[in-house]
């Protein structure tokens, strides 16, 4: 099952310092028209060899962007969840662990049922 995350550039630059294991495993990274232009793309292919693929508007009428909905989706799966519905926490890592915690509750709950 695919997960998705969202990063900085700050946070990929500690990551690759730190644990270099779980960038292996990026691929392609969805960003939306903010993170438009080459230094950023580059930036990322030359940290983590990850490809950027930019999901924009194309017109000024409401649109469902395409991939924008699962990651739309998934934060409101997350504010289900009281800790995760406001920034309470102080550590990156806990909330973190909240995710992880919340997504696994979700996909048993699935399998459950």
């Amino acid at each position: 099952m695919a997960q998705s995350v969202a990063l900085t550039l700050a946070a990929v630059m500690e990551l690759r310092e730190q644990q270099q294991e779980l960038l292996r495993r990026f691929r392609l990274m969805w960003v939306d028209a903010g993170y438009r232009g080459g230094r950023f793309a580059l930036s990322l292919w030359l940290m983590v060899q990850a490809k950027v693929e930019v999901i924009s508007r194309n017109s000024k009428a409401f649109v469902v962007l395409p991939k924008r909905w699962i990651v739309e989706r998934t934060f409101g799966w997350l504010n289900w969840y009281r800790r995760l519905s406001k920034d309470y926490e102080q550590l990156p890592e806990v909330s973190e662990a909240g995710i992880y915690a919340s997504m696994s509750r979700l996909m048993l709950r699935r399998l459950v049922s």
